[in-house]
């Protein structure tokens, strides 16, 4: 699943050809996609409104309608949204790389369509219809943005907040924290893993356990990595390319994700993989305490 630097690269890329565009046809090929609501209220919230902004909340990607509504976009693992021009025909493509999935769009992996008065067309596709699209208006918005926790990156992630979750949490492993969007938002399986790296801190100890000169270097560690990622522009793997179809950058350096078995780049160990909190989880069993 893209994660926050995968779909703030989104929103950037996307930005740069999206906003003032006004919505003149829309056509929704997969019901699932948009329940709880219906084509016929979508069609009505959405046709002849133009969009003024994009934003991010956590993993969700948010664009700002001149109606002061609100699309909600989730790529969850396997969405894509991709941008064809009306004159220039290089498409602007970001979430899951689908194999045929740029072929004579649309396509069976497309389920909405939005088309826009100059001509150009967004196509959000979906090869396991987990993503979803919702229409918000502002309150329905700042519900959604308080059930997540504060961005990593934003002024209210601060240390002292951190210290309080490791306290209240204590006897959760510190992954499984980390992965809840109720206590930090974006955070996701990729940076977790390097930001427990960075810190030198194991995966399955317990949030109680980690002192504070630990927990503040966890604490750094999660901004470092993230504004690494962004910089970077994502980590490309098979659930993710940018918004212009390239590859993110982050791949090359990561410490410890997706190179299990692989010699740890410290100190040579193998890097290990084991199942913690529902997900694939790798760390350096030397370097991490």
């Amino acid at each position: 699943m893209p994660e926050l630097p995968e779909v703030e690269t989104i929103r950037r890329d996307l930005s740069r050809v999206i906003i003032g565009k006004t919505i003149a046809k829309l056509t929704i090929k997969n019901a699932s996609s948009i329940k709880p609501t219906t084509t016929k209220q979508i069609k009505k919230d959405l046709l002849d409104a133009t969009i003024i902004k994009t934003a991010r909340r956590a993993k969700i990607l948010i664009l700002t309608l001149d109606t002061e509504n609100h699309l909600l976009v989730h790529l969850k693992m396997t969405g894509q949204l991709i941008y064809q021009p009306s004159k220039v025909k290089k498409l602007v493509i970001g979430g899951h790389p689908q194999k045929g999935g740029l072929d004579n769009l649309p396509n069976k992996f497309t389920r909405a369509i939005f088309e826009f008065t100059d001509g150009s067309v967004l196509y959000f596709n979906d090869l396991r219809k987990f993503g979803w699209l919702r229409v918000a208006t502002a309150g329905e918005l700042e519900e959604i943005k308080l059930k997540h926790g504060p961005e990593p990156l934003a002024r209210e992630f601060t240390l002292p907040y951190f210290e309080t979750l490791l306290k209240r949490y204590s006897k959760r492993p510190i992954k499984a924290l980390l992965l809840d969007q109720k206590l930090i938002a974006g955070l996701g399986n990729i940076y977790v893993d390097e930001s427990l790296f960075l810190a030198k801190i194991l995966p399955n100890k317990k949030a109680g356990l980690i002192r504070k000169p630990k927990a503040a270097k966890l604490f750094s560690a999660i901004i470092e990595v993230l504004k690494l990622a962004i910089k970077k522009k994502g980590t490309s793997s098979r659930n993710y390319r940018r918004a212009d179809g390239g590859e993110g950058g982050m791949l090359k350096y990561l410490k410890v994700y997706g190179r299990a078995g692989r010699p740890c780049r410290v100190c040579a160990t193998p890097i290990k993989k084991i199942k913690l909190a529902g997900r694939g989880t790798h760390f350096c069993p030397k370097c991490q305490k």
